[in-house]
C-alpha cells in the first residue's frame, strides 16, 4: 500500500480484514477491492491526504474523474469498472464512520457512473423471414419430425408476430387463443393479463400446428391444456423453446439470436412502421412507457446511420 504506515493505510487494512473475516468475501472479490483501494490511497496521497478524516468529497470526485480519464500509468476505465472502484471507496468510508475512524462520509453523495444504456438488439425483417423459413415445417421424415417442425414454426411466428416473452409463449393454453378473432390472452409478469392480436402468418402457423401436429404430440394424461407440447406430450419448456430457436437460427446462418431478439424486433419494426409508443407499450405488457421508449432510441439510431451513409453532405 502506498505510504505504508499512514493512518489511511491502517484504515484500509482494517477494512479489508473486516471484509474477509466478518463479511466472508471471496478471494477474487477481496483482490479486486484491494487493487481498487490501493489506487485510491495512491490518488489521495498525491493530494496530500494520509488520513481518512482529512478526505473531502472533492477528493473522492477527483478520484472518480481520474478513473474515467486515465493517466500515464492507467488507461481510462469503463463506467462499469469505475463504478466497481467507487463501490469499494464508498464501503471504506462507511466503515470508517461506523468504526469512529472519521466523523463524516465524504463519499456518500458520490454515485457510481451509470453504465451506457444498452439498446435492445433487433434483426431486420429479412433476417426474421430467413429464420422462420429455416424451420422445416413441411419437410419429410417421421410424423413426429413433421409435427415438431410445425410446432416450432408456430412458436417462432408467435414470438415475433405477437412480441410475447418466451415464458408467456410456453405458458399458453389452447383456450388462450381466439383463432376466429385473431387474439391471444397472455399472462405476463406479476400475473397481469393482456390481450394481443395474432397476425395472419402466426394464425396460419398455429392453425396448421393445432390441426396437424398437436394431436400427433399429445399423450393421454400429459400436457393437459398446454398449447405447445414437447415430444413426450408434456408442456414445452423454456429450454425446449430455446433449442428450437437455436436450431432454426443455425440453419439460417444467424448468430446471437434469442427469443428476446424476436420480441425486440417486433417492437422496433412496429415503431419503424409508425406505431404509437403507447400502443407498443400495451402490446409488450410494459408497466411503464419509459421501458418501451428504449426502442425509440433504436429507430433514431437507424435513421442516423442511414442519413450518415446516404446524404451527400452528412459527413462534411
Amino acid at each position: 500500500m502506498h505510504g505504508e504506515g499512514t493512518p489511511l493505510d491502517g484504515a484500509v487494512s482494517t477494512y479489508l480484514g473486516h471484509l474477509a473475516v466478518e463479511r466472508g468475501l471471496a478471494a477474487n472479490t477481496l483482490s479486486s477491492y484491494r487493487r481498487d483501494l490501493r489506487r485510491y490511497t495512491a490518488a489521495l496521497a498525491a493530494r496530500g491526504r494520509t488520513d481518512l478524516a482529512d478526505v473531502d468529497e472533492g477528493d473522492v470526485r477527483a478520484f472518480l474523474r481520474g478513473l474515467r480519464e486515465g493517466d500515464a500509468d492507467h488507461p481510462p476505465l469503463s463506467a462499469g469498472s469505475a463504478g466497481r472502484a467507487v463501490v469499494a471507496v464508498r464501503g471504506l468510508h462507511r466503515f470508517a464512520v461506523r468504526e469512529g475512524l472519521a466523523a463524516a462520509d465524504p463519499a456518500a453523495a458520490v454515485r457510481p457512473p451509470a453504465p451506457p444504456r444498452r439498446l435492445p438488439k433487433a434483426i431486420s425483417l429479412d433476417a426474421v423471414e430467413r429464420l422462420l423459413d429455416a424451420v422445416p415445417a413441411e419437410s419429410g421424415g417421421t410424423p413426429g419430425d413433421v409435427a415438431r417442425g410445425l410446432r416450432d414454426r408456430a412458436l417462432l411466428e408467435l414470438l415475433y408476430g405477437a412480441g410475447v416473452r418466451i415464458s408467456e409463449a410456453v405458458g399458453l393454453d389452447v383456450d388462450d387463443l381466439d383463432a376466429a378473432e385473431g387474439f391471444a390472452r397472455i399472462r405476463g409478469k406479476g400475473g397481469k393479463q393482456r390481450i394481443v392480436p395474432v397476425g395472419g402468418y402466426a394464425r396460419r402457423a398455429l392453425d396448421a400446428y393445432l390441426v396437424r401436429a398437436r394431436p400427433e404430440l399429445a399423450r393421454p394424461g400429459r400436457g393437459g391444456a398446454a398449447l405447445f407440447l414437447n415430444a413426450r406430450g408434456g408442456r414445452l419448456s423454456r429450454q425446449g423453446a430455446w433449442m428450437a430457436l437455436r436450431a432454426a437460427a443455425g440453419r439460417a446462418g444467424l448468430d446471437d439470436v434469442s427469443p428476446h431478439t424476436l420480441r425486440h424486433s417486433f417492437a422496433t419494426h412496429l415503431l419503424d412502421g409508425g406505431a404509437d409508443v403507447r400502443v407498443v407499450q400495451e402490446l409488450l405488457g410494459h408497466a411503464s412507457v419509459t421501458t418501451t421508449q428504449v426502442y425509440t432510441l433504436v429507430t433514431v439510431q437507424v435513421l442516423r446511420e442511414v442519413y450518415g451513409t446516404s446524404h451527400p453532405r452528412a459527413r462534411g
